[in-house]
């Protein structure tokens, strides 16, 4: 089995991959995945494990389309598919694999139905957040030209910057505390397991003190 997990590791380091969205990232989530296993019974981890490290396997896809038309986890469970029915995985595990990864993301629409689905889920959210988050979203701003800060209510800013599908317009107008307010703050309500819960409160709390802070050296008021 762990042969099984080399051969994909060495196929994740071979595609093209996004900053923030590295084999270090994979890895993370990997790791957050078997912590949070160990808190929740019957996990097949036959199938949580190859889901956590294929699940972005069509992110540089996604995110190499301006017209939004493509779903990096509906395409990446395609993708996934072919990986695992060339490393002769059983059919039962290459569904459930599958189910994981298109149910990974909020927008994909579809909901995580098993534990191994919920957790993946879990794993993948807890790593926008906390200081991780922060680390990565400054990642993605320099990538796009975000803003560092910026100071608009944030309904005006909904109606100006963002999309009926929940993507910004335009990408210089977007700015670090704004996809906090926006998203990132509202994740722990969103998550299924009770291990990643109590991790995501203690991350947004950590988060809440930078973005304060933030805005008052940005104000010059500290």
């Amino acid at each position: 089995m762990q042969q099984r997990y080399q051969i994909i590791i060495n196929i994740i380091k071979e595609k093209k991959l996004c900053t923030a969205h590295d084999l270090d990232h994979v890895l993370r989530v990997y790791n957050l995945c078997k912590r949070l296993a160990e808190h929740e019974a019957e996990v097949d981890m036959n199938v949580l494990i190859p889901a956590a490290l294929l699940h972005d396997i069509a992110r540089i896809v996604e995110d190499d389309d301006s017209s939004g038309a493509v779903d990096h986890a509906v395409l990446g469970a395609e993708k996934a598919e072919g990986i695992l029915e060339r490393l002769g995985y059983e059919k039962e595990v290459i569904k459930g694999v599958k189910h994981c990864i298109i149910a990974h993301r909020f927008r994909s629409g579809y909901n995580p139905e098993t534990i191994e689905a919920k957790i993946l889920f879990d794993a993948d959210k807890l790593d926008v957040i906390g200081a991780i988050g922060i680390a990565r979203s400054f990642m993605v701003a320099g990538q796009h030209e975000e803003k560092l800060f910026r100071e608009i209510p944030l309904e005006e800013y909904i109606k100006e910057n963002v999309g009926k599908n929940g993507r910004i317009k335009d990408n210089s107008k977007h700015a670090i505390n704004l996809e906090f307010e926006l998203k990132l703050k509202k994740i722990p309500h969103r998550l299924y397991t009770q291990k990643a819960k109590e991790i995501a409160f203690r991350r947004i709390s950590y988060m809440e003190e930078f973005f304060s802070t933030l805005r008052d050296e940005v104000n010059g008021e500290t």
